[in-house]
C-alpha cells in the first residue's frame, strides 16, 4: 500500500494522523508520502525528526490538493494507493478493512469508510452522489434537507441509506479514499515517457468515449482544492470500474483545518469547483441554462458565505445604526405632522436605505483599514439618498418619504462618523506582530518595547528576505519564514499587525507585500528612523519610529470597488458607443472617431469583468509587477503621457507606481477621459 498525505499549515494534526497511520499499517507492507504545499508552521522540523522513514517532498509553493497528490502518486509502488488528508485519524484496523474490501470486490476501483465528524455524528460527505439537474435542483432549494429520507429529493448525500449498510456509491470524500493501481493506470516510468499532450490526458482524464489501458488517470490539477474527489470518482466509474462505500471501519475528520484560518478565496475555490466539475462533464447532456443556473446557485451561495463572513463585522454595526436613525426620523416626522407612516416605510424604506449605504461604503473600500474614512461613509449614506429619491419619483407609494429620506443625509453621516469617533475600550493584552525585513532591525524594535511601560506589539517572529535565520544576538522572536511565505505566516499565527522595516525593503517592495496581504484582518507598520510627516500617525519608540503604511504609501483599493467603478464605465461606453460607431463609419478609417470606436466597443469585456477600463500596456517596454494586480485595459495609465515614442521604462514605471498607489474611481476618470482627448 502507498499513503498519500497532503499537508498545509496543520502540523499537530498532521503528527496525530501520522501516529495513527502507522499504527494501521503494522501488518502491511506500505510506503507513505508526505507532500507539503510550503506550511510554515513546523511542519517539515517534525517530520524530519519524529518521522524519519516518511518520505517527504516539500513544495515551495502551495500547490495545490490535486498536484500535490499526483506528485506522489506517481512515485507510488503500491497495489493501492490510500489518500488522505492530514486532519484525519484512523482506526487500527482501517487499513486491513479497507484491503480486504478491494481483495474481495475485484471490480472495486475506489473505497470509502464511514467518516465521523469531531463530536461523533456521521459526516454526509462520506458518500455522495454527481451533482447533475435534478441532483442540484433538490440541493439548491434545499428540499434534500427537508426530506432526507427519500431517495428522490435525498440522493445528494444518499440519506436515505443507512449509514451502516455497504453500498455501491458516485462519489467519495478526498479526506480517505483507498484507489486500486489498476483503475487509474500510471506507472512512473510510463509518466515520463509521455509527451506533453499524452501527460495533459492523463491528468485530465479520459472522456466517456475514451480510456487509458482502462484507467482514469490521475488527479485533474485543474482543481486547485475541493471537486478534485468528485471528478477522479467520476473518471474511475467512466474507465468501468465501481465506487463502494463500507461502514466495516471509519475514521475521524477535523474538517477544514487546513483552510478554516483561511479568507474568502477558499468559499470561492469551493463553489468554482463545482461549477468546473458541471462544465466538464455535464454539458453535453443538459442544456446550456443548467449550467447557467448551477453558476446562479453558486453565485447565491458565494454571497450567503461573505455576509455570514461580515455579520462580525463593522458593517453590520452600521445597518443596524442606520435604520435606527432612519426609524427613528420617520417616527419623529410623523409625530410631527400628525401623520401615521404606513408599515412600508420601517420594512422597507429604512433597511433598504441602511443596506444600500452600508454597501457603498464596504465597495469602496470602507471596511479595509481601521482609518475613520469619514469620506467614504458620506459616500455612502448620500447614494442611498440618491436611489431611494429616484425611486420614490417612479414608485409613487413611497413619495411620502422624501423628506424623511433629505433628513437622513445628514443624520446619518453624523451618526456614522459619532460610532467611529467613540473612543473604544483598549484591549488588554498587546497586539500580535511580525518584523519584516532584517533582523536586526527587528532587535532593535523589540528592544524599543521592552523599555516602554505599555508596549503596543507583541514581537512573535520575524519573516526574512533571505534564507538566512536569525542572527544570534538575543532576540526572542524566532524565524518564521520568508516574504513570499508571508501571507500563509499572517493566517497560521494569527498576526495582527505586520511591520515593515524600511532599511532593507524599498516602498515599491512594501507596497507589494501589503498586497498580498488584502483580505486578512491585519494592519500594516513601517518602521522608521528618519523624519516622519504627519505626528498623528506615528507612534514614536525610543530610537525608532513606526507609521501606518496606508499613510504613508496610499491605501488599497478594493476589488469590488474597482467593480463598480468599471461597471459604471461600461454601462456608459454602452450608450456613448452606438455614436461613435456611426462617426466612424462617416469620417472613415484614419479617422479620430475610428481610433475611439476600437475602444468604446469594449464595453462588454469592461462590463463582464474581463477588461479593466484602466490598466497597462502589455507593448510598452515595462511590464508591472503581478503583485500590483494591474491588467491591460481599455486605456493605459500611460496614454495621458501623450503620444507613444520610445518612453525610456523608468517614465513608465514611475507612471505605474503613482496609479498604483493613488488609484480611485475618480483618477480611473480623469485618465479615461485624457486618454480619449490624445487619441487623435
Amino acid at each position: 500500500m502507498s499513503v498519500v498525505i497532503v499537508n498545509y499549515n496543520v502540523q499537530e494534526f498532521l503528527q496525530q494522523a501520522l501516529r495513527s497511520v502507522e499504527r494501521a499499517l503494522r501488518t502491511i507492507s506500505h510506503e507513505v508520502f508526505v507532500v507539503d504545499n510550503n506550511s510554515v508552521d513546523g511542519s517539515l522540523a517534525m517530520l524530519q525528526a519524529d518521522f524519519p522513514s516518511v518520505c517527504v517532498m516539500a513544495n515551495d509553493v502551495n500547490a495545490g490538493f490535486a498536484k500535490a497528490n499526483n506528485q506522489a502518486i506517481v512515485r507510488a509502488r503500491g497495489q493501492y494507493v490510500w489518500i488522505l488528508n492530514p486532519d484525519t485519524i484512523v482506526e487500527e484496523e482501517t487499513a486491513k478493512v479497507l484491503v480486504d474490501f478491494m481483495d474481495g470486490h475485484p471490480d472495486c476501483g475506489a473505497v470509502g469508510c464511514r467518516i465521523l465528524n469531531p463530536d461523533g455524528t456521521f459526516a454526509l460527505e462520506s458518500r455522495r452522489a454527481f451533482p447533475t439537474l435534478p441532483v442540484a435542483f433538490y440541493r439548491m432549494t434545499g428540499l434534500s434537507h427537508l426530506f432526507p429520507q427519500s431517495r428522490r429529493f435525498g440522493r445528494y448525500n444518499m440519506t436515505y441509506l443507512p449509514a451502516d449498510q455497504v453500498s455501491e456509491v458516485d462519489a467519495l470524500s478526498g479526506s480517505c479514499m483507498m484507489v486500486r493501481r489498476a483503475a487509474v493506470s500510471y506507472a512512473r516510468a510510463a509518466f515520463d515517457a509521455l509527451d506533453a499532450e499524452e501527460r495533459l490526458f492523463v491528468v485530465q482524464g479520459p472522456t466517456k468515449t475514451r480510456a487509458l489501458h482502462g484507467g482514469a488517470g490521475i488527479l485533474d490539477e485543474g482543481f486547485f482544492m475541493y471537486g478534485e474527489d468528485l471528478d477522479w470518482c467520476y473518471r474511475i466509474q467512466q474507465a468501468g470500474w465501481r465506487i463502494y462505500y463500507t461502514p466495516e471501519t471509519q475514521i475521524i475528520h477535523y474538517k477544514g483545518e487546513s483552510t478554516k484560518k483561511g479568507d474568502l478565496k477558499y468559499v470561492r475555490l469551493f463553489y468554482g469547483a463545482m461549477i468546473r466539475f458541471a462544465e466538464k462533464h455535464l454539458s453535453e447532456d443538459y442544456p446550456r441554462a443548467f449550467l447557467w443556473m448551477l453558476r446562479a446557485g453558486v453565485l447565491a451561495r458565494g454571497v450567503i458565505s461573505a455576509l455570514g463572513n461580515a455579520v462580525r463585522h463593522q458593517a453590520l454595526r452600521d445597518v443596524m445604526f442606520l435604520y435606527l436613525v432612519v426609524a427613528g426620523l420617520g417616527a419623529f416626522r410623523s409625530i410631527q405632522t400628525q401623520l401615521i407612516f404606513p408599515s412600508l416605510f420601517y420594512w422597507c424604506i429604512a433597511p433598504l436605505f441602511a443596506l444600500i449605504a452600508t454597501v457603498t461604503i464596504a465597495a469602496l473600500g470602507g471596511y479595509r483599514s481601521k482609518h475613520r474614512r469619514l469620506g467614504l461613509l458620506s459616500i455612502g449614506v448620500l447614494a442611498a439618498v440618491v436611489a431611494l429619491a429616484a425611486v420614490s419619483f417612479f414608485v409613487k407609494q413611497i413619495a411620502f418619504s422624501r423628506a424623511v429620506v433629505l433628513a437622513s443625509l445628514p443624520a446619518g453621516i453624523l451618526a456614522l462618523a459619532a460610532l467611529r469617533l467613540t473612543p473604544r475600550t483598549r484591549r488588554p493584552y498587546m497586539r500580535r506582530a511580525v518584523v519584516v525585513g532584517d533582523p536586526a532591525e527587528a532587535q532593535r524594535l523589540e528592544d524599543a518595547l521592552a523599555r516602554q511601560d505599555r508596549p503596543q506589539f507583541d514581537i512573535i517572529g520575524c519573516v526574512t528576505t533571505g534564507t538566512a535565520s536569525l542572527p544570534e544576538t538575543g532576540l526572542r522572536a524566532p524565524h518564521l519564514g520568508l516574504v513570499s511565505q508571508l501571507r500563509d505566516i499572517a493566517r497560521v499565527h494569527n498576526v495582527e499587525d505586520v511591520i515593515f522595516e524600511s532599511a532593507s525593503l524599498s516602498n515599491k517592495r512594501i507596497f507589494t507585500l501589503m498586497q498580498r496581504l488584502a483580505g486578512l484582518p491585519v494592519q500594516s507598520q513601517i518602521l522608521t528612523e528618519g523624519h516622519v510627516i504627519g505626528k498623528a500617525s506615528v507612534n514614536y519608540l525610543e530610537g525608532a519610529a513606526l507609521l501606518e503604511a496606508e499613510i504613508a504609501l496610499g491605501a488599497l483599493r478594493s476589488q469590488s470597488a474597482r467593480r463598480m467603478s468599471d461597471a459604471v464605465a461600461a454601462l456608459v461606453g454602452a450608450l456613448v458607443h452606438p455614436v461613435v460607431s456611426v462617426a466612424a463609419k462617416l469620417t472613415g478609417r484614419n479617422s479620430y472617431w475610428h481610433t475611439l470606436s476600437k475602444r468604446t466597443r469594449l464595453w462588454r469585456d469592461v462590463l463582464a469583468g474581463r477588461l479593466p477600463l484602466v490598466g497597462y500596456n502589455p507593448e510598452e517596454a515595462f511590464t508591472p509587477p503581478a503583485e500590483w494586480q494591474l491588467k491591460p485595459g481599455v486605456f493605459a495609465v500611460t496614454d495621458t503621457l501623450g503620444p507613444r515614442l520610445r518612453r525610456p521604462p523608468e517614465e513608465i514605471e514611475q507612471a505605474y507606481w503613482y496609479y498604483v498607489r493613488n488609484q480611485s474611481a475618480v483618477l480611473d476618470w480623469i485618465i479615461a477621459v485624457r486618454a480619449v482627448r490624445t487619441l487623435g
